[in-house]
């Protein structure tokens, strides 16, 4: 079975407290795009995972060798799977990668052994997994709470290209947020305006007010992502954003061809690009 692992994209995301369990409490709009792993299942007698195309173990570490032994746990499946990962989205880039893989998992396995559960069942197993995993199941587009697990899908938006930067190095989620916790005034982008014109299909409304609470501390540690955001401004793009935790910058296009040919204009030296797509 071959079951799409889609990255995504924060089209907004506010950091607005923490929790009493020590997690950050998030509002975000997220998108999956056409950018994906391809996550290959057969039947095995026990769980084993292999990866392709990157530095990434294959042991009990990985999120996607995580998901299966979670479910097989929980469902009190006798069998296994033998789960391969090849690996197309960067690695520590605030795209999602191990929670698309994480999910695919689920999904994928959850039809190859005949379990019958429902999507509330993954849900609740992926919140267990990480943040990013319940939005991933679920795609398209949505607006997420909590600590990313709480899912209100949203209506889709038009087709539209996404151009995605990622320079050489990775970034540590946890030590963003840990300097965010430090700001004096930290910036709160308006999650009103975002969903009104998500609502209304209003592409000029959505670019015009992506917004990342977190960029101005990443950018703080990185400041070649503010030329990034220059670069690809530069090209055209109708708004440009930081995704998640970083390092990667994403920038919106009227149109899937507009964004391929902008990433024929970004200095490719020490950077991954990659034109994309909105996918729902």
């Amino acid at each position: 079975m071959l079951v799409k692992a889609h990255a995504k994209i924060n089209l907004l995301l506010d950091v607005v407290g923490i929790r009493p369990d020590g997690y950050h409490e998030l509002k975000t709009v997220m998108q999956t795009l056409s950018l994906s792993d391809d996550v290959l299942l057969e039947t095995a007698p026990i769980i084993d995972l292999a990866v392709d195309g990157a530095n990434l173990t294959a042991g009990p570490e990985n999120l996607a060798y995580r998901a299966a032994d979670l479910l097989k746990q929980r469902t009190g499946y006798r069998g296994g799977a033998a789960v391969r990962l090849i690996k197309k989205i960067p690695l520590a880039a605030g795209l999602a990668g191990g929670s698309a893989d994480a999910a695919a998992v689920l999904r994928g396995l959850n039809k190859m052994w005949n379990l019958g559960l429902r999507m509330d069942d993954l849900f609740h197993l992926g919140a267990e997994l990480g943040s990013d995993v319940p939005f991933c199941l679920w795609g398209g587009i949505a607006m997420c709470q909590g600590r990313g697990e709480m899912v209100t899908p949203l209506p889709a938006l038009p087709s539209a290209g996404v151009l995605l930067v990622k320079p050489c190095f990775g970034v540590s989620t946890a030590d963003v947020y840990r300097r965010y916790d430090t700001l004096a005034k930290p910036g709160h982008p308006d999650i009103s305006k975002m969903l009104t014109a998500v609502k209304n299909a209003d592409m000029s409304g959505v670019a015009k007010n992506l917004g990342n609470s977190l960029e101005d501390v990443t950018l703080a540690l990185h400041p070649e992502i503010g030329l990034i955001k220059e670069e690809i401004a530069a090209t055209g793009a109708t708004g440009v954003l930081m995704s998640g935790s970083g390092p990667t910058v994403f920038g919106l296009y009227a149109d899937p061809p507009s964004a391929v040919r902008a990433s024929g204009m970004i200095k490719r030296e020490n950077r991954w690009v990659q034109a994309s797509a909105f996918y729902f």
